[in-house]
C-alpha cells in the first residue's frame, strides 16, 4: 500500500535545548548518524511498468498479424506483399558489414538490454520503504513519497529559530539540508538544525537506516 504521509511538527525547541533521548537515533557503529529506525523490511517496491509491457505487446502483435497474413497468403496461393518481398530480399542479398545492419543491431541490441534492465530492477525510485506493521495478522507494507518526505523536513526545519530558509534533497540513503541563517549565533543555529533534521527524519518511520547531512551559512552579503 502506497500513502503519501504527512506529520504535523514538532514543537519548536529552545536555542541550546536537546531533544528527548527516547526521539534520538541509535548510533551507528560506524560512526555514521543514521536518521530512520532500519527495521523491518528494506525491499523497494516494484513498478508494474505498464508502458513498457504495452509497447512491446503491440510491437509483437502487430508483427505476429502480418507473419500469419503472409503465411496465410501463401497457403492460398496468393503472390506475398510488397513489403513482404523486398524485406526478404533485403536480408538475403545485404551483406552483414553494412551500416544499416550494423546499426540496426546495435539499436536492437540497447532495446534488449534495457527490457533486461526494466526486468530485473524494481524502480519506483522516488517511492521510500516505510517499516513494516503488522495489524490483526496482516502484514502491511507503506511507502513515502520522496517529495512529501522533503516537505516535512523542510516544515521542520524552517521551524527552527534563525533559520531564513532550507533547501532539502532526499534520497534513497541520505538526506542533505542546506540552511540559510540570518541572526542568532551560526553555531547555535547549526547545533540546533542538526538536532531538528535528525528528528525530522527519525520521525519519517523510513525502513532503512538514512544518513543525514546539514550545513548552515551566512546569506551573501549584496
Amino acid at each position: 500500500m502506497n500513502h503519501e504521509t504527512r506529520q504535523q511538527p514538532a514543537p519548536r525547541e529552545a536555542p541550546g535545548a536537546r531533544p528527548a533521548a527516547a526521539e534520538q537515533p541509535a548510533a551507528d557503529p560506524s560512526g555514521r548518524d543514521p536518521g530512520g529506525g532500519g527495521s523491518g523490511s528494506t525491499r523497494r517496491f516494484w513498478s508494474t511498468r505498464r508502458t513498457p509491457a504495452a509497447v512491446v505487446a503491440l510491437i509483437a502483435t502487430v508483427i505476429a498479424i502480418a507473419l500469419l497474413y503472409e503465411a496465410v497468403a501463401a497457403s492460398a496461393g496468393r503472390p506475398p506483399s510488397r513489403w513482404w518481398r523486398g524485406t526478404t530480399d533485403e536480408l538475403a542479398t545485404r551483406p552483414l558489414e553494412d551500416s544499416r545492419v550494423v546499426v540496426g543491431a546495435a539499436l536492437t541490441g540497447l532495446l534488449g538490454l534495457w527490457l533486461l534492465l526494466l526486468a530485473v530492477t524494481p524502480g519506483l525510485r522516488r517511492l521510500l520503504p516505510m517499516r513494516c506493521d503488522v495489524s490483526g495478522g496482516v502484514r502491511m507494507r507503506a511507502g513515502l513519497k520522496r517529495s512529501a518526505a522533503r516537505l516535512i523536513v523542510r516544515d521542520r526545519l524552517q521551524e527552527v529559530p534563525g533559520v531564513e530558509s532550507v533547501r532539502v534533497r532526499v534520497g534513497r540513503r541520505r538526506v542533505k539540508a542546506k540552511a540559510r541563517a540570518h541572526f542568532r549565533p551560526l553555531d547555535e543555529v547549526r547545533g540546533d538544525v542538526d538536532r531538528a533534521l535528525h528528528d525530522a527524519v527519525g520521525r519519517l518511520g523510513l525502513a532503512r537506516r538514512t544518513r543525514v547531512a546539514a550545513r548552515v551559512r551566512r546569506p551573501k552579503k549584496q
